[in-house]
């Protein structure tokens, strides 16, 4: 899987394939540049072939099989739809909704949501522990029965007081494309073994590496708001938009970054090629393969890598924001003239730095984590994909 500042499709393709307008906060995803391809013809032989299993376990040590509930939630050729707890795919309906107006998608992990089975999709797998998830069935602006999402960071969402997180996955026939993602907050620790072609562990989190991160989050002055209680801790970027993040936390060093680069080249290497940036006036102008440029960016722009930091599926401005969302959020503007670094141990070193993400990458066993949009920039995104699937597994680990 090449990094995302030299793929095509963003985590925004994502949200747009689940439904837009009708999601009910921003949902991101790590997904490959043909995992959004689907077609009738595909999704038959999917249903021919009876899915591809998947195993939830519950080793959390904290809370039951009987206190776990799963969801499968997601979209299939521009349909919102969900998996049932016999295994098939329906609709999402409005008239889904009960009388508390909420559906009931749950799928008790104690009976079948154990061993399920995945028909061709894009979507997320949510685990929710002790109470359900209220989610509800909306018409989107096309009038088209649509999902809305749980949003943990919103403090008047229903499912803020829900134990709950997810991974998130695309499969077709070109194999399974998934990652856990803590790119909106992190608050149940997950991990996602994939077999097929080669057997592959994503995702884990240290033993007591939940509240370390926690602790972690907390002790630093400007996030420490960002944790709430021992439920979640929310991204910076969510944050912010609540109250509970400073809005000019990154001025300074983007300040900086402006000042270097006004009189020093600023080299970005994608897979189009190498690009030469200089700040002119107020805008960072690269040339080289395509001459693209960039308004200097707001702390909430670093934060989502979006705004000024936008990054189309243009095969050149794209890459080039996305190498610039990693530099910003791993501090590493001003450590190297040279992006995207890729030696980790450079990274989140300066004082004003994403210590979110710094934090999440510290307790997963292997170092990956989606701690901002573009972590996958030089590979250190907790991200796997086979091309030839035949199991994946979901793991609840230990608190």
């Amino acid at each position: 899987m090449a990094p995302r500042h030299q793929r095509t499709v963003g985590r925004r393709t994502f949200l747009a394939a689940l439904g837009g307008a009708a999601v009910a906060a921003p949902v991101v995803a790590a997904i490959g540049p043909q995992a959004l391809a689907d077609t009738p013809a595909k999704r038959s032989a999917a249903a021919a072939g009876g899915g591809l299993p998947l195993t939830v376990v519950n080793n959390s040590g904290s809370f039951g099989d009987d206190s776990v509930h799963v969801y499968i939630v997601g979209n299939q050729d521009g349909r919102q739809v969900r998996v049932t707890p016999d295994g098939t795919l329906a609709p999402i309906e409005l008239s889904d909704n009960g009388a508390d107006g909420f559906t009931d998608y749950a799928i008790p992990l104690a009976g079948s949501g154990q061993s399920l089975n995945l028909p061709y999709m894009s979507g997320r797998i949510y685990v929710s522990l002790g109470e359900k998830l209220k989610l509800k069935a909306v018409a989107d602006g096309n009038g088209n029965p649509a999902l809305q999402y749980p949003a943990g960071w919103v403090s008047s969402d229903p499912n803020y007081p829900v134990l709950h997180d997810c991974v998130e996955f695309t499969y077709n026939a070109s194999g399974m494309y998934c990652n856990t993602t803590m790119v909106d907050m992190f608050s149940v620790p997950l991990s996602i073994d994939l077999t097929g072609a080669a057997q592959q562990t994503t995702g884990t989190v240290r033993d007591g590496g939940r509240a370390e991160a926690f602790a972690a989050v907390r002790q630093i002055d400007a996030f420490s708001r960002l944790v709430i209680d021992d439920t979640r801790v929310v991204a910076p970027g969510h944050g912010l938009d609540a109250g509970l993040f400073p809005q000019d936390y990154y001025a300074s060093y983007i300040d900086a970054v402006w000042n270097r680069y006004t009189g020093q080249d600023l080299q970005v290497t994608t897979d189009a090629g190498r690009f030469t940036g200089r700040v002119q006036g107020d805008r960072l102008v690269f040339t080289g393969p395509a001459d693209v440029s960039f308004a200097k960016p707001s702390t909430r722009d670093v934060l989502f890598c979006d705004g000024a930091l936008a990054a189309p599926n243009d095969g050149t401005s794209g890459p080039v924001a996305a190498v610039l969302g990693a530099g910003f959020n791993r501090s590493t503007l001003l450590s190297g003239t040279e992006q995207p670094v890729t030696d980790a141990s450079a990274f989140y070193l300066d004082d004003i730095t994403n210590h979110y993400a710094r934090a999440m990458h510290r307790v997963t066993a292997d170092g990956k984590a989606y701690g901002f949009a573009f972590d996958d920039v030089a590979g250190f995104a907790s991200y796997i994909e086979d091309s030839a699937p035949t199991g994946i597994k979901v793991t609840i680990t230990a608190f």
